[in-house]
């Protein structure tokens, strides 16, 4: 990854001179608009959103109450969550989901009864949307992140509303809620191991890529450094989602081909033969088929019984209130955990609070300036605000160009739509229903793809509850989406996160100090030059140490690395120490391709 330390496709431009220079860097146009491949289970979230939100319509359709699709559907659209996640967590992470949607939408709803100013409204919305962000970015939520909570939450701010209508109101959210619980958690009846599976196959799929490639980074011509670094990714990713499943549930399977798919790291050469049986042990998974039987060497089997063993005592200290397989594959000792790890990701000083400060100021003026120019109700120009915000300014840019022609092509597809959508409630509903799947169908390749779709699900969710006349409506959310984006994008310019570059310094320390830890073990087995031991003549408890310095560095170059990207995003930003993080992840991959060898040697 050396190779990528400098962000690619840019240049930066030095303000001042010195190491510690002030840095602007040009934003990307091209880029920003390509489509990508889609996420390999994109039909998941869209068929779980169809019919969390298609059930609970179609009953108010027949109650006469469509005035209620707005609080029904805060819930129902938390079925977009999670699924990337083994069934056991999902549970729990769903039912956060479902409590934090419904705790913002009843302040929204009781900040709507209490007041009528809009400019406090739009206040409160920004603070409730900084919250959302942090809160989100913290936990690890996964996508779509805050940007739901912050859309339902911001229109509930200007929904006029009764104080004694609010525990209603929250009572239909919190339903449609656990119905979007029991949608999401369905195919556990059908695929009780579909999670696990896809992640496992995911890192197969990527050993497969690395092992097309070439050598490992000791050897003379190092393979791409991005695959390699896509493959620790991906192989580090599977191994938290199989340590999320219960003690309970016989992985050992699994565990056997993410072994063989890690073991890719260490090969010192091309291998096509390893990469095809990774290729069809991933296509299989996905498929379905029963699990093959893989051989292991003596170490490797080692390994997983030292895994085996950590899981067990793990299970036996559950007491102390953290969920068994919540964390990653090896915590380093003392790290914090479950509620607390995000309070530590909180804590004065992170990098989370300067993104807050940017949300917070740039949907507050955003809405401001939306009210400036004649919309009464600028919740959109909140929402688009708090989409752009990303890890960095350049992302920021390129999210606030993508939302700006997504919506214009929303926009023009809703008032094309007109005609149909005036022939009823029914045609509405389906034509939501319908926008909803391709939204999720498309957001994956662009996010300006699935906005196109978003915009006009939207505007309908929207009309359910009133009927402005359809030429106000698109001239105010075309307001809106310009306002929001130009005002949030220049917040974002000049609200810059300088602690980016401070994130960068921490994760090459970190790296540093785990490669320095796992040399010191290599050394211990006879010196820095010594040839690599048997698998016989390493000892259990030297397996397991292997094991934690392995995925100990893995992960601190996978932090590092995304230190560098979101700090080479950032305008006027320090210049990232290149030079150094090319070094430490060149040496960090050479440390670690010696320590998946030592585990992964050939059995005599």
């Amino acid at each position: 990854m050396g190779k990528h330390a400098r962000p690619t496709g840019t240049r930066a431009v030095a303000l001042s001179g010195g190491t510690g220079a002030v840095r602007a860097r040009p934003l990307p146009i091209r880029s920003t608009v390509l489509l990508r491949r889609p996420v390999d289970i994109w039909h998941k979230p869209a068929l779980s959103a169809v019919v969390a939100l298609g059930i609970p319509e179609f009953t108010l359709l027949a109650l006469g109450r469509l005035d209620l699709v707005l609080y029904t559907s805060a819930g129902a659209m938390c079925a977009l969550y999670a699924h990337g996640l083994p069934y056991a967590a999902r549970a729990r992470t769903l039912a956060w989901v479902v409590l934090g949607m419904v705790a913002s939408l009843g302040a929204a709803l009781t900040a709507a009864s209490l007041t009528t100013s809009v400019p406090l409204l739009v206040l409160l919305a920004s603070l409730v949307a900084a919250v959302h962000k942090m809160v989100c970015d913290a936990t690890r939520v996964g996508p779509p992140g805050n940007l739901i909570f912050t859309f339902i939450s911001a229109s509930a701010f200007f929904v006029p509303q009764r104080i004694g209508q609010v525990p209603f109101h929250l009572s239909l959210a919190l339903g449609a809620g656990a119905l979007a619980w029991l949608v999401c958690m369905a195919p556990a009846l059908v695929r009780p191991h579909g999670p696990e599976r896809i992640a496992t196959a995911r890192a197969l799929e990527a050993a497969a890529a690395l092992l097309r490639t070439g050598p490992a980074p000791d050897a003379p011509s190092a393979g791409p450094d991005r695959v390699r670094h896509a493959t620790a990714a991906a192989v580090n990713a599977a191994w938290q989602t199989l340590f999320q499943v219960p003690g309970r549930t016989d992985r050992s399977g699994l565990e056997r081909l993410l072994v063989r798919a890690e073991s890719a790291l260490a090969a010192q050469a091309a291998d096509e033969a390893e990469a095809g049986r990774c290729t069809a042990w991933a296509r299989d998974l996905r498929r379905g088929r029963a699990l093959p039987a893989v051989a292991l060497t003596d170490a490797q089997a080692g390994e997983l019984a030292g895994v085996a063993a950590e899981r067990a005592g793990r299970a036996r200290g559950a007491g102390d209130g953290t969920a068994v397989g919540a964390e990653p594959r090896r915590p380093a000792p003392g790290r914090p955990r479950g509620v607390r790890a995000v309070l530590h990701r909180l804590a004065p000083g992170s990098p989370l609070l300067p993104i807050g400060a940017r949300v917070a100021a740039g949907c507050a003026l955003a809405g401001w300036g939306s009210m400036a120019v004649g919309v009464g109700h600028p919740y959109w120009a909140v929402v688009t605000a708090a989409s752009i915000y990303q890890a960095n300014t350049t992302l920021s840019w390129q999210r606030a160009v993508q939302r700006t022609l997504g919506n214009l092509l929303g926009l023009l597809l809703f008032t094309a739509l007109l005609p149909v959508i005036h022939t009823g409630h029914p045609a509405m509903i389906l034509l939501a229903l319908t926008f909803q799947f391709c939204a999720e169908a498309s957001i994956t390749r662009n996010y300006w793809l699935g906005s196109v779709w978003v915009t006009p699900m939207a505007l309908l969710l929207t009309e359910f509850g009133s009927h402005l006349p359809a030429r106000t409506l698109v001239t105010d959310r075309w307001t809106d989406t310009v306002v929001g984006a130009a005002v949030g994008l220049a917040c974002c310019v000049l609200v810059t996160n300088r602690r980016a570059a401070d994130r960068v310094e921490a994760a090459l320390d970190h790296v540093t100090a785990a490669e320095a830890a796992a040399l010191r073990l290599l050394d211990d087995a006879g010196g820095p030059d010594a040839k690599e031991p048997r698998p016989e003549e390493v000892p259990g408890d030297g397996v397991r140490e292997t094991g934690w310095a392995r995925d100990r560095l893995a992960a601190s170059l996978v932090e590092l690395r995304e230190a560098v990207e979101v700090s080479a995003g950032e305008w006027w930003q320090r210049a990232a120490p290149e030079e150094r993080v090319a070094l430490a992840e060149q040496r960090g991959h050479r440390t670690l391709a010696r320590l998946v060898r030592r585990l992964s040697a050939p059995a005599a």
